[in-house]
């Protein structure tokens, strides 16, 4: 095809959302590192030159593909448990005293 393989739009958004505060918290916590926010601009601004002139395309395509290997590559950092907890069924911190 001769379109982005997204709304350039959906880059820009992106980049907002990954630039967010919210966001980066949540990024660090779960892969120990700050979110690269920039590849989402350089991707909007390729996607902008895209519609300009088709040049650009492979570069797009090639930063995608990327993207999709980088989370089959993230596992989460926490183990999943077999089992619920032994104290599962408390409520969780109300009570206790501080």
């Amino acid at each position: 095809g001769s379109d982005p393989p997204r709304p350039c739009e959906d880059y820009w958004w992106e980049w907002k959302h990954c630039r967010g505060l919210r966001h980066a918290f949540h990024h660090y916590y779960a892969h120990g590192e700050l979110p690269a926010c920039g590849r989402w601009k350089e991707d909007y601004e390729a996607c902008r030159s895209w519609e300009r002139d088709r040049d650009t395309a492979e570069a797009l395509c090639e930063s995608e593909r990327a993207r999709v290997m980088e989370r089959q590559k993230h596992a989460p950092v926490w183990r999943l448990r077999k089992s619920p907890p032994p104290d599962w069924y408390l409520p969780l911190d109300q009570d206790k005293p501080n």
